[in-house]
């Protein structure tokens, strides 16, 4: 080996010694690292709550249609995705168009049930969904986030 490549590999080794990381481990340091602990339960199921409402509240913004709207446009926060009439019409009549959008809040379907809708795209008579409702292809763990969120909020007053 040439003098310049084992002066390198020596002041690398020194570099990774200084900055903590061992060049190996004996097996009684392995055996003593402490194992990760699965996170508790109520902070996953509030970490999946938080991540279904990022995903209902910023990124589909299921509000939009499933909030009714007080006389100035705007969102009634206290009715929040309890359902509203849709607000918008297409462009050209269609006949699956729906005219309202039904209630979320409290979800009241079955979790297999909003898994078609959101992982499927099919209804809870076992149809395409509507529009203007999107027809969401999700990833499972994204549709129990959502669920999970949606189950969280109180139902119909």
């Amino acid at each position: 080996m040439r003098p310049i490549a084992v002066r390198n590999i020596l002041l690398l080794s020194l570099l990774v010694s200084a900055a903590g990381f061992p060049l190996a481990a004996s097996k009684a340091q392995v055996k003593a690292a402490p194992k990760p602990t699965a996170p508790s339960p109520a902070i996953s199921r509030d970490s999946e709550i938080a991540r279904g409402r990022y995903l209902v509240e910023e990124v589909a913004r299921c509000s939009d249609c499933h909030t009714p709207r007080d006389s100035h446009g705007a969102l009634d926060r206290s009715e929040w995705l309890r359902g509203a009439s849709i607000w918008i019409m297409p462009v050209q009549s269609k006949e699956a168009w729906a005219m309202r959008a039904p209630a979320l809040a409290g979800l009241p379907y079955s979790d297999q049930q909003a898994q078609d809708i959101l992982e499927r795209g099919i209804g809870t008579n076992g149809n395409p969904i509507q529009p203007p409702m999107h027809a969401y292809h999700l990833h499972h763990e994204d549709a129990s986030a959502i669920i999970a969120y949606l189950r969280s909020l109180s139902g119909a007053k």
